[in-house]
Protein backbone atom coordinates (compact mmCIF):
# COMPACT_ATOMS: atom_id res chain seq x y z
CA UNK A 1 0.00 0.00 0.00
CA UNK A 2 1.56 3.24 -1.10
CA UNK A 3 0.19 7.06 -0.05
CA UNK A 4 1.49 9.87 -1.58
CA UNK A 5 1.13 13.48 -0.22
CA UNK A 6 -0.10 14.79 -4.35
CA UNK A 7 -3.40 11.60 -3.52
CA UNK A 8 -4.06 12.54 -0.37
CA UNK A 9 -3.90 16.31 -1.51
CA UNK A 10 -6.26 15.65 -4.77
CA UNK A 11 -9.05 13.91 -2.28
CA UNK A 12 -9.21 16.56 -0.21
CA UNK A 13 -9.94 19.05 -2.72
CA UNK A 14 -12.36 17.40 -4.82
CA UNK A 15 -14.16 16.81 -1.49
CA UNK A 16 -13.81 20.71 -0.83
CA UNK A 17 -15.45 21.19 -4.70
CA UNK A 18 -18.00 18.98 -4.31
CA UNK A 19 -19.14 20.00 -0.79
CA UNK A 20 -19.37 23.76 -1.84
CA UNK A 21 -16.58 25.48 -0.23
CA UNK A 22 -15.49 26.88 -4.12
CA UNK A 23 -13.24 29.84 -1.91
CA UNK A 24 -11.35 27.17 0.58
CA UNK A 25 -11.01 24.47 -3.04
CA UNK A 26 -9.43 27.42 -4.84
CA UNK A 27 -6.69 28.40 -1.99
CA UNK A 28 -5.76 24.97 -1.19
CA UNK A 29 -5.57 23.84 -5.44
CA UNK A 30 -2.93 26.78 -5.07
CA UNK A 31 -1.10 26.14 -2.03
CA UNK A 32 -0.99 21.90 -2.84
CA UNK A 33 0.22 22.48 -6.66
CA UNK A 34 -3.20 20.31 -7.79
CA UNK A 35 -2.63 21.79 -11.29
CA UNK A 36 1.06 20.11 -11.06
CA UNK A 37 0.05 16.99 -10.43
CA UNK A 38 -0.44 14.25 -12.57
CA UNK A 39 -3.35 12.41 -11.52
CA UNK A 40 -6.33 12.50 -13.98
CA UNK A 41 -9.60 13.98 -12.50
CA UNK A 42 -11.52 12.68 -14.79
CA UNK A 43 -11.06 9.32 -14.06
CA UNK A 44 -11.51 10.04 -9.95
CA UNK A 45 -15.14 8.94 -9.29
CA UNK A 46 -17.10 11.90 -6.98
CA UNK A 47 -17.32 11.57 -3.23
CA UNK A 48 -13.90 9.75 -3.29
CA UNK A 49 -12.76 10.63 -0.07
CA UNK A 50 -15.94 10.02 1.46
CA UNK A 51 -15.76 6.64 -0.19
CA UNK A 52 -12.46 5.67 1.09
CA UNK A 53 -13.04 7.40 4.92
CA UNK A 54 -16.07 5.69 5.11
CA UNK A 55 -14.30 1.76 4.75
CA UNK A 56 -12.08 2.86 7.19
CA UNK A 57 -15.16 2.60 9.41
CA UNK A 58 -16.21 -0.20 8.05
CA UNK A 59 -12.51 -1.76 8.81
CA UNK A 60 -12.83 -0.29 12.73
CA UNK A 61 -16.25 -1.47 12.99
CA UNK A 62 -15.02 -4.87 11.80
CA UNK A 63 -12.13 -4.75 14.04
CA UNK A 64 -14.61 -4.18 16.75
CA UNK A 65 -16.98 -7.00 16.27
CA UNK A 66 -13.83 -9.34 16.21
CA UNK A 67 -12.39 -11.61 19.38
CA UNK A 68 -8.88 -11.74 20.08
CA UNK A 69 -9.43 -15.24 19.47
CA UNK A 70 -10.23 -14.66 15.60
CA UNK A 71 -14.07 -15.53 16.74
CA UNK A 72 -17.54 -13.06 16.23
CA UNK A 73 -19.64 -11.40 19.12
CA UNK A 74 -22.46 -13.46 19.34
CA UNK A 75 -24.63 -10.23 17.93
CA UNK A 76 -24.05 -6.20 16.58
CA UNK A 77 -21.06 -5.08 19.46
CA UNK A 78 -21.50 -1.21 18.77
CA UNK A 79 -23.53 1.41 17.06
CA UNK A 80 -22.31 2.78 13.94
CA UNK A 81 -19.23 4.29 14.51
CA UNK A 82 -18.75 8.42 13.84
CA UNK A 83 -15.35 9.24 12.62
CA UNK A 84 -14.20 10.74 15.51
CA UNK A 85 -15.06 7.98 17.56
CA UNK A 86 -12.65 5.53 14.95
CA UNK A 87 -9.86 7.64 15.84
CA UNK A 88 -9.70 7.68 19.37
CA UNK A 89 -7.07 6.12 20.99
CA UNK A 90 -8.30 2.11 22.16
CA UNK A 91 -11.45 2.41 20.54
CA UNK A 92 -11.72 -1.07 19.85
CA UNK A 93 -11.05 -2.49 23.44
CA UNK A 94 -13.30 0.42 24.69
CA UNK A 95 -16.16 -0.47 22.72
CA UNK A 96 -15.40 -4.46 23.33
CA UNK A 97 -15.55 -3.88 26.89
CA UNK A 98 -18.61 -1.79 26.93
CA UNK A 99 -20.15 -4.64 24.90
CA UNK A 100 -18.99 -7.47 27.36
CA UNK A 101 -20.25 -5.08 30.40
CA UNK A 102 -24.06 -4.34 28.64
CA UNK A 103 -24.59 -8.02 27.89
CA UNK A 104 -23.57 -9.12 31.37
CA UNK A 105 -26.10 -6.70 32.36
CA UNK A 106 -28.80 -8.54 30.52
CA UNK A 107 -27.75 -11.83 31.67
CA UNK A 108 -28.64 -11.09 35.18
CA UNK A 109 -31.78 -8.84 34.63
CA UNK A 110 -32.80 -11.86 32.64
CA UNK A 111 -32.07 -14.45 35.64
CA UNK A 112 -33.87 -12.27 37.95
CA UNK A 113 -37.90 -13.02 38.93
CA UNK A 114 -40.08 -11.61 36.88
CA UNK A 115 -41.91 -9.06 37.58
CA UNK A 116 -45.51 -8.55 37.48
CA UNK A 117 -46.23 -7.21 34.17
CA UNK A 118 -50.34 -6.99 34.34
CA UNK A 119 -50.22 -2.82 33.33
CA UNK A 120 -50.93 -2.08 29.99
CA UNK A 121 -47.95 -0.83 27.59
CA UNK A 122 -50.28 1.78 26.68
CA UNK A 123 -49.83 3.16 30.33
CA UNK A 124 -46.06 3.24 30.01
CA UNK A 125 -46.53 5.65 27.41
CA UNK A 126 -46.42 9.20 27.10
CA UNK A 127 -49.64 10.84 25.91
CA UNK A 128 -49.38 11.82 22.21
CA UNK A 129 -46.48 9.41 21.44
CA UNK A 130 -46.17 6.75 19.44
CA UNK A 131 -43.48 4.18 19.42
CA UNK A 132 -40.43 3.26 17.28
CA UNK A 133 -41.28 1.54 14.46
CA UNK A 134 -45.04 1.35 15.71
CA UNK A 135 -44.07 -2.08 17.03
CA UNK A 136 -46.24 -4.86 17.96
CA UNK A 137 -49.22 -3.81 19.97
CA UNK A 138 -49.90 -0.60 18.19
CA UNK A 139 -49.17 -1.67 14.97
CA UNK A 140 -51.49 -4.24 15.38
CA UNK A 141 -54.27 -2.78 16.37
CA UNK A 142 -54.17 -0.15 13.62
CA UNK A 143 -54.08 -2.64 11.58
CA UNK A 144 -56.99 -4.23 12.64
CA UNK A 145 -58.66 -0.91 12.71
CA UNK A 146 -57.92 -0.68 8.71
CA UNK A 147 -58.42 -3.66 6.58
CA UNK A 148 -57.16 -2.24 3.42
CA UNK A 149 -53.28 -1.31 4.42
CA UNK A 150 -50.76 -3.13 3.27
CA UNK A 151 -49.71 -6.46 5.22
CA UNK A 152 -48.06 -4.77 8.54
CA UNK A 153 -47.09 -8.58 10.29
CA UNK A 154 -45.11 -9.85 6.98
CA UNK A 155 -41.24 -7.80 6.37
CA UNK A 156 -40.96 -9.43 2.92
CA UNK A 157 -37.91 -9.33 1.12
CA UNK A 158 -38.76 -8.42 -2.32
CA UNK A 159 -36.57 -11.27 -4.84
CA UNK A 160 -33.36 -9.20 -6.87
CA UNK A 161 -34.04 -12.20 -9.36
CA UNK A 162 -37.13 -10.30 -11.01
CA UNK A 163 -33.99 -7.77 -12.76
CA UNK A 164 -33.65 -6.81 -16.24
CA UNK A 165 -30.57 -4.33 -16.56
CA UNK A 166 -30.73 -1.44 -18.50
CA UNK A 167 -26.73 -0.96 -19.66
CA UNK A 168 -25.41 3.17 -21.04
CA UNK A 169 -24.22 5.07 -18.54
CA UNK A 170 -20.14 4.70 -17.95
CA UNK A 171 -20.38 6.23 -13.96
CA UNK A 172 -22.06 7.23 -11.33
CA UNK A 173 -26.00 8.19 -11.70
CA UNK A 174 -26.45 10.71 -9.47
CA UNK A 175 -30.35 11.49 -10.73
CA UNK A 176 -33.53 10.63 -12.49
CA UNK A 177 -36.80 12.01 -13.78
CA UNK A 178 -39.95 10.53 -14.65
CA UNK A 179 -42.07 11.80 -18.06
CA UNK A 180 -45.27 12.80 -16.34
CA UNK A 181 -47.25 12.29 -19.68
CA UNK A 182 -45.35 9.10 -21.35
CA UNK A 183 -43.20 6.60 -20.12
CA UNK A 184 -39.58 8.30 -20.37
CA UNK A 185 -37.18 7.86 -17.70
CA UNK A 186 -34.31 10.71 -17.81
CA UNK A 187 -30.86 9.91 -15.60
CA UNK A 188 -28.43 12.14 -14.99
CA UNK A 189 -24.63 10.77 -14.63
CA UNK A 190 -20.95 11.37 -14.22
CA UNK A 191 -19.76 10.83 -17.61
CA UNK A 192 -21.12 13.75 -18.73
CA UNK A 193 -24.36 12.65 -20.15
CA UNK A 194 -28.00 12.67 -19.50
CA UNK A 195 -30.21 9.56 -20.98
CA UNK A 196 -34.11 9.20 -21.89
CA UNK A 197 -34.85 5.75 -21.66
CA UNK A 198 -38.32 4.72 -23.35
CA UNK A 199 -39.52 2.41 -21.48
CA UNK A 200 -43.04 1.79 -23.29
CA UNK A 201 -44.75 -1.23 -22.92
CA UNK A 202 -44.83 -1.52 -26.87
CA UNK A 203 -40.91 -0.62 -27.04
CA UNK A 204 -38.91 -3.06 -29.48
CA UNK A 205 -36.31 -2.51 -27.00
CA UNK A 206 -35.93 -2.40 -23.70
CA UNK A 207 -32.73 -0.70 -23.52
CA UNK A 208 -33.70 2.11 -25.83
CA UNK A 209 -31.93 4.98 -24.97
CA UNK A 210 -31.26 8.86 -26.21
CA UNK A 211 -27.95 9.80 -25.03
CA UNK A 212 -27.44 13.39 -24.59
CA UNK A 213 -23.89 14.33 -24.19
CA UNK A 214 -23.17 17.84 -22.81
CA UNK A 215 -20.57 19.72 -23.91
CA UNK A 216 -18.90 23.12 -24.43
CA UNK A 217 -17.03 24.65 -27.25
CA UNK A 218 -13.19 24.50 -27.13
CA UNK A 219 -11.11 25.81 -30.30
CA UNK A 220 -14.46 26.19 -32.21
CA UNK A 221 -15.02 22.59 -31.61
CA UNK A 222 -18.01 21.01 -29.21
CA UNK A 223 -15.78 18.71 -26.85
CA UNK A 224 -17.29 16.35 -23.66
CA UNK A 225 -17.37 18.55 -20.32
CA UNK A 226 -16.65 15.74 -18.52
CA UNK A 227 -18.77 17.20 -15.57
CA UNK A 228 -21.31 15.13 -13.80
CA UNK A 229 -25.03 15.99 -14.55
CA UNK A 230 -26.83 16.14 -11.28
CA UNK A 231 -30.16 17.71 -11.59
CA UNK A 232 -32.83 17.24 -13.44
CA UNK A 233 -36.51 17.63 -14.07
CA UNK A 234 -38.93 17.41 -16.72
CA UNK A 235 -41.81 20.64 -17.71
CA UNK A 236 -45.49 19.49 -16.76
CA UNK A 237 -46.32 18.77 -20.34
CA UNK A 238 -43.56 16.05 -20.55
CA UNK A 239 -42.09 17.55 -23.92
CA UNK A 240 -38.96 19.41 -22.42
CA UNK A 241 -36.18 18.29 -20.03
CA UNK A 242 -34.10 20.85 -18.39
CA UNK A 243 -31.08 19.47 -16.91
CA UNK A 244 -28.37 21.28 -14.79
CA UNK A 245 -24.46 20.29 -14.73
CA UNK A 246 -21.19 20.82 -12.45
CA UNK A 247 -20.29 22.28 -15.71
CA UNK A 248 -22.20 25.31 -15.12
CA UNK A 249 -24.36 25.36 -17.80
CA UNK A 250 -28.44 24.30 -18.20
CA UNK A 251 -29.84 22.82 -20.81
CA UNK A 252 -33.62 22.56 -22.39
CA UNK A 253 -33.37 19.39 -24.52
CA UNK A 254 -36.40 18.01 -26.10
CA UNK A 255 -37.83 14.32 -25.28
CA UNK A 256 -36.60 13.59 -28.80
CA UNK A 257 -33.07 14.44 -27.34
CA UNK A 258 -32.39 17.26 -29.33
CA UNK A 259 -30.38 20.24 -27.60
CA UNK A 260 -33.27 23.36 -27.27
CA UNK A 261 -31.14 25.80 -25.50
CA UNK A 262 -28.32 26.18 -23.41
CA UNK A 263 -28.29 28.18 -20.63
CA UNK A 264 -24.87 30.06 -19.60
CA UNK A 265 -25.10 32.78 -16.62
CA UNK A 266 -24.03 30.55 -13.56
CA UNK A 267 -20.30 30.95 -12.98
CA UNK A 268 -20.26 27.36 -11.61
CA UNK A 269 -21.74 24.15 -10.67
CA UNK A 270 -25.42 23.82 -11.09
CA UNK A 271 -26.74 22.30 -7.41
CA UNK A 272 -30.28 22.36 -8.59
CA UNK A 273 -32.62 23.43 -11.07
CA UNK A 274 -36.82 22.92 -11.37
CA UNK A 275 -39.61 23.85 -13.87
CA UNK A 276 -42.41 26.09 -12.59
CA UNK A 277 -45.79 24.68 -13.09
CA UNK A 278 -46.96 26.99 -15.69
CA UNK A 279 -43.67 25.65 -17.79
CA UNK A 280 -42.58 29.53 -18.70
CA UNK A 281 -39.65 29.41 -16.44
CA UNK A 282 -36.99 27.14 -15.33
CA UNK A 283 -35.26 28.08 -12.01
CA UNK A 284 -31.68 27.19 -11.29
CA UNK A 285 -29.59 27.26 -7.71
CA UNK A 286 -25.67 27.71 -8.09
CA UNK A 287 -22.28 27.51 -6.32
CA UNK A 288 -21.68 31.30 -7.06
CA UNK A 289 -24.27 32.22 -4.61
CA UNK A 290 -26.89 32.74 -7.43
CA UNK A 291 -30.59 31.90 -8.32
CA UNK A 292 -31.84 32.62 -11.78
CA UNK A 293 -35.11 32.50 -13.78
CA UNK A 294 -34.83 31.41 -17.33
CA UNK A 295 -37.03 32.22 -19.61
CA UNK A 296 -37.71 28.54 -21.37
CA UNK A 297 -38.69 29.85 -24.70
CA UNK A 298 -36.10 31.92 -25.08
CA UNK A 299 -33.36 30.83 -23.03
CA UNK A 300 -32.36 34.28 -21.74
CA UNK A 301 -32.14 35.06 -18.53
CA UNK A 302 -35.26 37.00 -16.91
CA UNK A 303 -33.88 37.58 -13.24
CA UNK A 304 -30.34 36.75 -11.40
CA UNK A 305 -31.18 36.59 -7.68
CA UNK A 306 -27.76 37.62 -5.86
CA UNK A 307 -28.82 37.60 -2.51
CA UNK A 308 -26.99 34.49 -0.44
CA UNK A 309 -23.67 34.98 0.87
CA UNK A 310 -22.61 31.47 0.28
CA UNK A 311 -23.31 28.65 -2.49
CA UNK A 312 -27.35 27.72 -2.94
CA UNK A 313 -28.12 24.42 -2.30
CA UNK A 314 -31.72 23.95 -3.24
CA UNK A 315 -34.96 25.83 -4.82
CA UNK A 316 -38.32 25.29 -4.87
CA UNK A 317 -41.38 27.27 -6.32
CA UNK A 318 -44.07 28.64 -4.44
CA UNK A 319 -46.03 30.00 -7.38
CA UNK A 320 -45.45 30.55 -10.99
CA UNK A 321 -43.42 33.48 -10.69
CA UNK A 322 -42.28 33.15 -6.36
CA UNK A 323 -39.53 30.94 -5.33
CA UNK A 324 -37.73 30.22 -2.06
CA UNK A 325 -33.65 29.39 -2.19
CA UNK A 326 -31.44 27.77 0.50
CA UNK A 327 -27.77 27.83 1.31
CA UNK A 328 -24.71 26.93 2.84
CA UNK A 329 -25.41 30.72 4.45
CA UNK A 330 -27.76 29.44 6.95
CA UNK A 331 -30.29 31.91 5.04
CA UNK A 332 -33.80 30.81 3.54
CA UNK A 333 -34.73 34.16 1.18
CA UNK A 334 -38.37 34.02 -0.81
CA UNK A 335 -37.89 35.85 -4.19
CA UNK A 336 -40.83 37.02 -7.08
CA UNK A 337 -39.73 37.89 -10.11
CA UNK A 338 -39.65 41.44 -10.80
CA UNK A 339 -38.61 42.06 -7.24
CA UNK A 340 -34.78 44.13 -6.81
CA UNK A 341 -35.14 41.80 -2.98
CA UNK A 342 -36.05 39.12 -1.36
CA UNK A 343 -40.24 39.63 -0.38
CA UNK A 344 -39.42 38.00 2.66
CA UNK A 345 -35.88 36.12 4.61
CA UNK A 346 -36.40 33.13 7.23
CA UNK A 347 -33.18 33.03 9.58
CA UNK A 348 -33.18 30.89 12.33
CA UNK A 349 -31.05 28.17 11.57
CA UNK A 350 -27.33 27.68 12.93
CA UNK A 351 -25.88 25.80 10.25
CA UNK A 352 -26.31 24.95 6.52
CA UNK A 353 -29.76 24.58 5.52
CA UNK A 354 -29.85 21.14 2.99
CA UNK A 355 -33.01 21.24 1.59
CA UNK A 356 -36.57 23.43 1.01
CA UNK A 357 -39.90 22.58 0.14
CA UNK A 358 -43.36 24.01 0.23
CA UNK A 359 -46.27 21.87 1.11
CA UNK A 360 -48.98 21.41 -1.33
CA UNK A 361 -50.97 24.48 -0.76
CA UNK A 362 -47.86 26.97 -1.05
CA UNK A 363 -48.54 27.81 2.55
CA UNK A 364 -45.83 26.31 4.79
CA UNK A 365 -42.36 26.10 3.90
CA UNK A 366 -40.43 23.34 5.25
CA UNK A 367 -36.46 23.24 5.59
CA UNK A 368 -33.93 21.26 7.40
CA UNK A 369 -30.26 21.32 8.21
CA UNK A 370 -27.18 20.77 9.41
CA UNK A 371 -28.23 21.94 12.60
CA UNK A 372 -30.37 18.92 13.26
CA UNK A 373 -33.49 20.85 13.15
CA UNK A 374 -36.30 20.96 10.81
CA UNK A 375 -38.54 24.18 10.47
CA UNK A 376 -41.89 25.01 9.22
CA UNK A 377 -42.05 28.72 8.25
CA UNK A 378 -44.93 30.93 7.29
CA UNK A 379 -44.84 34.30 4.79
CA UNK A 380 -47.37 35.62 7.83
CA UNK A 381 -44.37 35.80 10.60
CA UNK A 382 -40.59 36.09 10.54
CA UNK A 383 -39.84 32.96 12.81
CA UNK A 384 -40.80 29.57 12.44
CA UNK A 385 -43.78 28.06 13.56
CA UNK A 386 -42.49 24.87 14.09
CA UNK A 387 -38.72 23.89 15.46
CA UNK A 388 -38.64 20.41 15.60
CA UNK A 389 -35.40 19.06 17.22
CA UNK A 390 -35.88 15.21 17.73
CA UNK A 391 -32.94 14.34 14.82
CA UNK A 392 -29.90 13.57 16.47
CA UNK A 393 -27.14 13.95 13.55
CA UNK A 394 -27.79 16.28 10.51
CA UNK A 395 -31.01 16.14 8.28
CA UNK A 396 -30.19 15.72 4.76
CA UNK A 397 -33.54 16.00 2.85
CA UNK A 398 -37.25 16.30 3.01
CA UNK A 399 -40.63 15.79 1.57
CA UNK A 400 -44.23 16.81 2.12
CA UNK A 401 -46.85 13.52 1.53
CA UNK A 402 -49.31 13.81 -1.78
CA UNK A 403 -52.30 14.62 0.80
CA UNK A 404 -54.39 17.62 2.86
CA UNK A 405 -55.56 20.23 1.19
CA UNK A 406 -54.63 21.13 -2.46
CA UNK A 407 -53.79 17.31 -3.57
CA UNK A 408 -55.73 14.30 -4.87
CA UNK A 409 -56.05 12.89 -1.14
CA UNK A 410 -57.98 16.24 0.57
CA UNK A 411 -59.07 14.01 3.54
CA UNK A 412 -55.40 12.54 4.60
CA UNK A 413 -53.68 14.36 7.03
CA UNK A 414 -50.42 16.08 5.69
CA UNK A 415 -47.60 14.45 6.90
CA UNK A 416 -43.94 15.71 6.53
CA UNK A 417 -40.90 13.18 6.37
CA UNK A 418 -37.59 13.55 7.08
CA UNK A 419 -34.13 11.63 6.80
CA UNK A 420 -31.37 12.05 8.73
CA UNK A 421 -27.54 11.09 9.43
CA UNK A 422 -28.97 9.50 12.59
CA UNK A 423 -30.15 6.39 10.43
CA UNK A 424 -33.54 7.36 11.30
CA UNK A 425 -36.24 8.86 9.17
CA UNK A 426 -39.14 10.19 11.16
CA UNK A 427 -42.84 11.90 10.21
CA UNK A 428 -44.29 15.00 11.14
CA UNK A 429 -47.87 15.72 12.09
CA UNK A 430 -47.18 19.32 11.03
CA UNK A 431 -50.75 20.92 12.48
CA UNK A 432 -49.70 19.56 16.23
CA UNK A 433 -45.94 19.92 15.65
CA UNK A 434 -44.99 15.86 16.83
CA UNK A 435 -43.09 13.06 15.75
CA UNK A 436 -45.59 10.98 15.05
CA UNK A 437 -43.71 7.79 13.96
CA UNK A 438 -39.77 7.43 14.14
CA UNK A 439 -38.43 4.27 11.78
CA UNK A 440 -35.29 3.08 13.07
CA UNK A 441 -34.55 -0.07 10.83
CA UNK A 442 -31.95 1.18 8.95
CA UNK A 443 -28.09 1.11 9.98
CA UNK A 444 -26.79 4.12 8.32
CA UNK A 445 -27.23 7.64 7.31
CA UNK A 446 -30.89 7.84 5.29
CA UNK A 447 -30.31 10.14 2.21
CA UNK A 448 -33.66 8.90 0.46
CA UNK A 449 -37.72 9.42 1.21
CA UNK A 450 -40.05 9.32 -1.20
CA UNK A 451 -43.66 8.80 -0.81
CA UNK A 452 -46.46 6.92 -2.44
CA UNK A 453 -49.74 8.93 -4.48
CA UNK A 454 -51.95 8.09 -1.85
CA UNK A 455 -49.44 8.93 1.03
CA UNK A 456 -49.66 5.52 2.72
CA UNK A 457 -45.92 4.39 2.29
CA UNK A 458 -43.20 5.62 2.44
CA UNK A 459 -39.98 4.60 0.91
CA UNK A 460 -36.60 5.19 2.11
CA UNK A 461 -32.98 4.76 0.97
CA UNK A 462 -29.71 4.98 2.90
CA UNK A 463 -25.84 3.94 3.04
CA UNK A 464 -26.70 0.73 4.36
CA UNK A 465 -27.74 -0.34 0.68
CA UNK A 466 -31.19 -1.38 1.77
CA UNK A 467 -34.20 0.45 0.18
CA UNK A 468 -36.80 -0.13 2.76
CA UNK A 469 -41.07 0.21 2.18
CA UNK A 470 -42.97 1.94 5.32
CA UNK A 471 -46.75 1.88 6.39
CA UNK A 472 -47.10 5.42 7.24
CA UNK A 473 -50.22 4.68 9.06
CA UNK A 474 -48.77 2.46 11.08
CA UNK A 475 -44.87 3.32 11.18
CA UNK A 476 -43.90 -0.20 10.47
CA UNK A 477 -41.57 -1.46 7.60
CA UNK A 478 -44.00 -3.64 5.16
CA UNK A 479 -40.71 -4.53 2.77
CA UNK A 480 -37.32 -4.47 2.16
CA UNK A 481 -34.57 -4.76 -0.32
CA UNK A 482 -30.92 -4.79 0.63
CA UNK A 483 -27.29 -5.56 -0.58
CA UNK A 484 -28.38 -3.09 -3.84
CA UNK A 485 -24.41 -3.64 -5.21
CA UNK A 486 -23.76 -3.83 -8.27
CA UNK A 487 -20.85 -3.56 -10.91
CA UNK A 488 -22.85 -1.72 -13.69
CA UNK A 489 -25.87 0.67 -14.53
CA UNK A 490 -29.22 -1.89 -13.85
CA UNK A 491 -32.60 -1.30 -13.95
CA UNK A 492 -35.73 -3.47 -12.85
CA UNK A 493 -38.66 -3.34 -14.36
CA UNK A 494 -42.32 -4.36 -12.91
CA UNK A 495 -45.76 -3.12 -14.27
CA UNK A 496 -47.53 -0.09 -12.50
CA UNK A 497 -50.78 -1.01 -10.93
CA UNK A 498 -53.69 1.71 -12.27
CA UNK A 499 -53.59 4.04 -9.44
CA UNK A 500 -49.73 5.07 -9.63
CA UNK A 501 -46.55 3.94 -8.11
CA UNK A 502 -43.77 5.55 -6.52
CA UNK A 503 -40.41 5.93 -7.85
CA UNK A 504 -36.90 6.56 -6.14
CA UNK A 505 -33.43 7.50 -7.42
CA UNK A 506 -30.23 6.36 -5.38
CA UNK A 507 -26.98 7.71 -5.65
CA UNK A 508 -24.58 4.69 -4.86
CA UNK A 509 -21.03 6.48 -2.71
CA UNK A 510 -18.51 3.69 -3.41
CA UNK A 511 -20.58 0.57 -2.10
CA UNK A 512 -23.00 2.46 -0.25
CA UNK A 513 -26.59 4.36 -1.48
CA UNK A 514 -27.31 7.82 -0.84
CA UNK A 515 -29.47 10.23 -3.27
CA UNK A 516 -32.86 11.89 -3.42
CA UNK A 517 -36.14 10.05 -3.75
CA UNK A 518 -38.55 11.14 -6.40
CA UNK A 519 -42.35 10.24 -6.47
CA UNK A 520 -44.20 9.87 -9.28
CA UNK A 521 -47.74 11.14 -9.48
CA UNK A 522 -48.68 9.53 -12.96
CA UNK A 523 -52.16 7.61 -12.70
CA UNK A 524 -51.47 5.28 -15.54
CA UNK A 525 -49.17 3.53 -18.09
CA UNK A 526 -45.86 2.35 -16.85
CA UNK A 527 -43.02 3.54 -14.88
CA UNK A 528 -39.74 2.30 -14.73
CA UNK A 529 -36.44 3.95 -12.92
CA UNK A 530 -33.20 2.43 -12.94
CA UNK A 531 -33.77 -0.04 -10.40
CA UNK A 532 -37.07 -0.99 -9.34
CA UNK A 533 -38.52 -3.60 -6.75
CA UNK A 534 -42.30 -3.95 -5.96
CA UNK A 535 -44.20 -4.77 -2.90
CA UNK A 536 -48.34 -5.01 -3.19
CA UNK A 537 -48.17 -2.68 -5.89
CA UNK A 538 -46.04 -0.07 -4.56
CA UNK A 539 -42.69 0.20 -6.83
CA UNK A 540 -39.20 1.29 -5.75
CA UNK A 541 -36.44 2.45 -7.87
CA UNK A 542 -33.10 3.36 -7.43
CA UNK A 543 -30.23 4.77 -9.12
CA UNK A 544 -26.67 3.39 -9.45
CA UNK A 545 -23.60 2.47 -11.45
Amino acid sequence: MSISSDEVNFLVYRYLQESGFSHSAFTFGIESHISQSNINGALVPPAALISIIQKGLQYVEAEVSINEDGTLFDGRPIESLSLIDAVMPDVVQTRQQAYRDKMAQQQAAASAPASAAGGSIAGNAKNGENTANGEENGAHALANNHSDLMEVDGDVEIPQNKAMVLRGHESEVFICAWNPVSDLLASGSGDSTARIWNLSENSTSSSTQLVLRHCIREGGQDVPSNKDVTSLDWNSEGTLLATGSYDGFARIWTKDGNLASTLGQHKGPIFALKWNKKGNFILSAGVDKTTIIWDAHTGEAKQQFPFHSAPALDVDWQSNNTFASCSTDMCIHVCKLGQDRPIKTFQGHSNEVNAIKWDPTGNLLASCSDDMTLKIWSMKQDSCIHDLQAHSKEIYTIKWSPTGPGTNNPSANLMLASASFDSTVRLWDVDRGICIHTLTKHQEPVYSVAFSPDGRHLASGSFDKCVHIWNTQVGRRVCRCCDLVLTSCGLIQYPLPPDGGASAQLQRDGRDLRGVLECSGRQSGSQRVRWICEYAGLRIGCSFP
